[in-house]
């Protein structure tokens, strides 16, 4: 049985599992991206954890995630904080990647796919893209 009150249709844009979904995309949840681009650089394993935890959320909006959190993945394993200037610099990265977040599309059955595959010491990472 639906609720009414938790039912929408005919709308053009909204929040739909923590993405704006449009008719141009699913892109990035914008108050996401501003928790990120908020942040102060980490001064404790616990900061750290909360970056992790929000920019897995964004996962899908960030190309080669594993290689740009690098840096923060390993501080967290140190039992003792050290924030590197490695880190520093790969947290502006980051954030200057995270201003301008790509936008997802639904590819068309009769779109040419291209796969893209990048291999690191530390990673993988794979992307479809239909480009135009």
């Amino acid at each position: 049985m639906l609720n009414p009150a938790k039912c929408a249709f005919g709308v053009g844009s909204g929040n739909f599992l923590g993405h704006m979904v449009s008719k141009r995309g699913i892109e990035a949840n914008p108050d996401k991206i501003k928790a990120i681009l908020d942040m102060e650089p980490p001064r404790s394993i616990k900061d750290i954890q909360k970056l992790t935890g929000r920019v897995a959320a964004l996962g899908r909006f960030i190309s080669k995630s594993g290689n740009k959190c690098l840096p923060f993945f390993k501080t967290l394993k140190k039992v003792d904080f050290e924030w590197k200037t490695e880190s520093q610099e790969a947290f502006e990265q980051l954030k200057k990647y995270m201003a301008e977040a790509p936008l997802l599309a639904k590819p068309s059955p009769e779109d040419i796919l291209y796969l893209y595959l990048t291999v690191s010491e530390q990673a993988v990472s794979a992307v479809l893209v239909k480009e135009e």
